[in-house]
């Protein structure tokens, strides 16, 4: 029974693959419209778009957004926390709320959540949960507006889905700008928020092309080259 899926996915993948011009660039509306087409799975699948970076290994291209077309889940946040803030993080909707005993439970193994957040006061403490939350990318960082004092503002914009990105050591940043399920017009608005986004990050040292390649995909589909020269948004 798994061969005979596995044979189906490759036949279903190989037909994906027949549909994308490989040696073509794509416009942002043709890419986002075939990438759409080929979301073909039972679930909804995501679309995604991965940016190839000119960037030296000092640059850290990294921060969090928050789309105008929100999707998904609502996102599970925990605050490190005490007193005013701790309250103020529980009236946000945080699903939990601490200090040392939320420490102690992410160091007995517990990491169902998708954003921590902590005060800056308590930052010398959490940093050792290095090991539990760090490998996981669930470290509050300053730099992504997980490390604060408007605990409720963060709360309430990463559980209404603000997420983070971020540039790996080769220069490659992805992110997921909505569902197959979406109407194109508002995938393309999530584009241009996140493409207008790295703009801005541009390093101003940096020589030659800044942006090397974009495309655009679906989960389990193919990836499409856009012409990033010729963008207008």
């Amino acid at each position: 029974m798994a061969t005979k899926e596995k044979k189906i996915g490759g036949k279903r993948y190989d037909a994906i693959r027949k549909t994308v011009e490989k040696l073509r660039l794509y416009t942002v509306d043709e890419a986002i419209d075939l990438a759409k087409k080929n979301a073909t799975c039972k679930f909804d699948e995501t679309i995604e778009v991965t940016i190839n970076l000119n960037i030296l290994q000092k640059h850290s291209i990294r921060d969090t957004l928050s789309f105008p077309n929100a999707f998904g889940k609502e996102k599970r946040v925990v605050v490190f926390a005490t007193g005013e803030k701790a309250e103020e993080a529980k009236k946000a909707g945080a699903i939990e709320v601490g200090f040392e005993d939320l420490m102690d439970k992410i160091k007995g193994g517990w990491t169902d959540f998708d954003v921590a957040i902590s005060t800056p006061d308590l930052m010398k403490e959490v940093g050792k949960l290095g090991q539990q939350l760090g490998r996981k990318g669930l470290m509050p960082n300053p730099k992504t507006g997980t490390v604060t004092l408007e605990v409720a503002n963060a709360v309430k914009s990463f559980k209404a889905g603000r997420m983070e990105y971020r540039a790996d050591k080769h220069g490659i940043v992805r992110i997921g700008i909505g569902k197959a399920s979406m109407g194109a017009d508002k995938l393309l608005e999530n584009f241009k928020v996140f493409y207008d986004e790295i703009l801005k990050k541009k390093p101003s040292d940096i020589k030659g092309e800044y942006i090397k390649g974009i495309n655009v995909t679906s989960t389990m589909g193919v990836g499409i080259k856009i012409d990033h020269k010729k963008i207008k948004l």
